[in-house]
């Protein structure tokens, strides 16, 4: 039988934070990332828009980034999840996430 777990409690960020936004390529496709920030500097969440609003790599690059700060902000290890990224033979990483993550953490 499982044991219940109790969730750890959504950390929000402040409604005034320091952020950065960043152009990047990957893939031969274009998307801009908006990084926030708490306090302490730790990162609490992405936004990340392709260049072709609306089209299906603008939602999956999105949600992604709205899963990611969703975990962000429940306690997730931001190293962990980096490591976890898929990348290809060269270290580089294989999705827009993994690129916007390599460009607020390196």
């Amino acid at each position: 039988m499982p044991i219940p777990q109790t969730p750890i409690a959504r950390q929000r960020l402040p409604n005034r934070r320091a952020s950065e936004t960043l152009s990047f390529e990957h893939g031969g496709a274009s998307f801009t990332m908006t990084a926030g920030y708490y306090a302490d500097g730790r990162l609490g969440e992405i936004f990340i828009n392709a260049a072709h609003a609306n089209s299906a790599l603008d939602a999956l690059a999105s949600d992604a980034a709205i899963a990611l700060s969703f975990a962000l902000q429940h306690g997730a290890d931001l190293a962990a999840i980096k490591l976890a990224m898929k990348r290809n033979s060269r270290g580089e990483p294989s999705s827009p996430i993994g690129a916007a993550l390599d460009q607020v953490t390196s």
